[in-house]
């Protein structure tokens, strides 16, 4: 059964697509199936993989609203062995609207996932920049959240709102979620405010910082209009080696689904 993480942080342009992209690869490169989901209406993970969501005629908008099965819905990535995408086209905004109507709306994905789970090790959600109804359907499927954070003044005050509906969360649709922890984005190195924002993370809401940060990089913006994950465009760069790093991490500490 696979483990499920949500990447999730209201404030757009922090990374969030980047994060699943680039942990996504680096598990099926050491070996693991992978399963990413893109629940964002822009559908930049959709694209970032290479595919062109113009183009698509199933996505996740078909399995929430058409009640296709995740299995049909999703694509192969090509780029690496082991890695599928569930992926989104501008539709999926209408789906929001859809699920407002329905009994249960919140489970919807978990179901949708549950029934291709026994065939990945791993599924990485990409989470709208909101706390609407697809973020807490990301939420309610998942084991466990991963928070990036970039590190910039004022770019942690999202942080204790999502915090907030973890906790509803828990409350009222998945009782056993988890913040597996923070990842330090967009982190320059070369000033002292990257690690004040950090340590303020970690002494205000008690969060696990996973190490190490990843650095600031032209190279993120250049990999996606190529269609290429930041470890194929610039495999040996600082943020290329961050993300496998936080993979092993992940991969070393793989808990038993719920």
């Amino acid at each position: 059964m696979a483990r499920i993480v949500a990447v999730a942080n209201q404030k757009g342009g922090v990374a969030k697509t980047t994060t699943v992209h680039a942990l996504g690869f680096a598990l099926a490169q050491m070996g693991r199936r992978v399963l990413l989901v893109d629940l964002d209406p822009q559908a930049c993970l959709t694209y970032s993989v290479g595919i062109d969501p113009e183009n698509l005629h199933q996505s996740l908008h078909d399995v929430f609203v058409r009640k296709m099965k995740a299995a049909d819905a999703r694509r192969i990535v090509t780029s690496v062995e082991g890695l599928d995408i569930l992926p989104a086209t501008i539709d999926l905004a209408g789906s929001e609207v859809h699920l407002l109507t329905r009994t249960g709306r919140e489970h919807v994905l978990a179901l949708a996932l549950g029934t291709v789970a026994d065939e990945y090790d791993m599924i990485l959600i990409d989470c709208p920049p909101s706390l609407g109804v697809l973020t807490i359907n990301g939420l309610t499927a998942a084991h466990e959240v991963l928070i990036p954070l970039q590190c910039e003044a004022l770019s942690h005050r999202g942080v204790g709102q999502l915090l907030e509906t973890i906790d509803d969360v828990r409350m009222f649709a998945n009782a056993d979620l988890e913040v597996r922890g923070v990842i330090a984005t967009m982190y320059d190195a070369h000033t002292r405010h990257g690690k004040a924002v950090l340590d303020d993370v970690k002494a205000r809401y008690g969060l696990t910082v996973l190490e190490p940060p990843v650095r600031k990089s032209i190279r993120f913006a250049e990999a996606p209009a190529q269609g290429r994950c930041i470890l194929q465009h610039a495999p040996s760069s600082p943020g290329a080696e961050a993300y496998r790093a936080i993979a092993r991490e992940l991969d070393a500490d793989r808990r038993p689904a719920h």
